[in-house]
């Protein structure tokens, strides 16, 4: 499989497989493909139809199998980017919720619990997220620009709500309480902020897109 992604701030990636190479991609993330491509919809099982419910993606997938050479597009679901990240056996990487879009066979998911409780219902990533792994490549959206960092073992990085897309699976994640009472009422940056620990890599997004919901929900309400 080779792939292009290209459309700017509303990104697609064009992927050009070859006579039965498939690809795995969310429900109605396909934007267009050529004739040979053959499209059918999976559950793989009860339990991973509860885990995709769970972390915020569809119920169903969709699989897209080549009878011979041809092209196929997926589209991201909000503006900014979409990264490719090639896993290889032993590699894993944890995603915000709904942030998976397509992904050659050979993908895993499954849900990935935070260990710290407080993590998860405080630092604004989710209680539950994605654990993705196997070998492969995998498409991830991305709200706004991406920015990426590689921290050092013990080397933190504080994080407001919702702006981690990804991170390896060696890195931890954990809340920091704000203090002070007047950045608390303020600062407008709420309670709690996000503390990632490394060794491993981790991809920040510019504009979350419950932030670009709330921006346009703001100002469809001042002209009201």
């Amino acid at each position: 499989m080779e792939y292009q992604i290209k459309g700017g701030n509303f990104p697609v990636v064009a992927c050009s497989l070859r006579a039965g190479e498939a690809m795995t991609c969310q429900a109605g993330a396909m934007t267009w493909m050529d004739p040979s491509i053959k499209m059918e919809t999976q559950s793989g099982g009860l339990g991973k139809l509860f885990g995709r419910a769970m972390t915020g993606e569809s119920m169903f997938q969709n699989r897209y199998v080549a009878d011979s050479d041809g092209e196929i597009a997926f589209g991201a679901s909000f503006p900014g980017e979409i990264r490719a990240v090639e896993l290889s056996s032993g590699q894993a990487i944890i995603a915000q919720k709904g942030s998976f879009l397509a992904s050659t066979e050979g993908i895993n998911m499954e849900v990935f619990f935070q260990k710290k409780l407080s993590g998860g219902l405080f630092g604004g990533e989710g209680f539950i997220m994605q654990k993705i792994s196997g070998n492969g490549t995998v498409f991830i959206e991305i709200g706004g620009g991406a920015e990426e960092y590689l921290l050092q073992a013990g080397e933190r990085k504080i994080i407001d709500t919702g702006y981690l897309v990804m991170m390896d699976s060696t890195c931890s994640l954990d809340v920091q309480t704000l203090s002070g009472v007047t950045n608390v009422l303020f600062g407008g940056e709420g309670l709690f902020n996000t503390v990632i620990t490394g060794p491993g890599r981790i991809v920040l997004q510019t504009m979350p897109d419950m932030s670009l919901a709330a921006r346009i929900a703001s100002i469809l309400q001042l002209k009201k």
